[in-house]
């Protein structure tokens, strides 16, 4: 079995998200989701998020690509995660691009998959706010 892990907050879920955890599972047999926690969030990434954790993590339970979601709780615990969870297959967003070439030494492959055009996560924040 191929198993691929990917991380992300995942707040305001939308088709772009979808998108990339479809091309991620197909990218193998099984896909794990790290999914950043609240703390995580305020506290390394300084974003507030409009979903909690908890919901965050039961809609993407929902999605038919993802198989496990487990939290991220710290930028170090990917090295450690692949090994954890045996991945096969580091996904992340090309907007990461070489930021995680590491986890090849770890004996991952690492794959940056392009963002969806025309859809973010700020876009949608930021026209949410200006329609205020």
């Amino acid at each position: 079995m191929k198993r691929v892990i990917t991380y992300g907050t995942y707040d305001l879920l939308h088709y772009g998200h979808i998108n990339l955890l479809k091309r991620a599972r197909e990218l193998g047999d099984y896909l794990i989701v790290a999914l950043s926690t609240d703390e995580f969030n305020w506290k390394e990434k300084n974003k507030k998020c409009y979903f909690t954790y908890e919901q965050r993590k039961q809609m993407l339970e929902a999605i038919r690509y993802v198989d496990l979601v487990i939290p991220e709780e710290n930028w170090e615990q990917k090295k450690t995660d692949v090994h954890k969870y045996e991945a096969d297959v580091f996904v992340i967003g090309n907007d990461w691009e070489g930021k995680f070439d590491f986890l090849k030494d770890e004996g991952v492959e690492v794959v940056y998959l392009p963002r969806t055009p025309g859809i973010s996560s700020s876009q949608i924040k930021g026209d949410i706010g200006a329609n205020k």
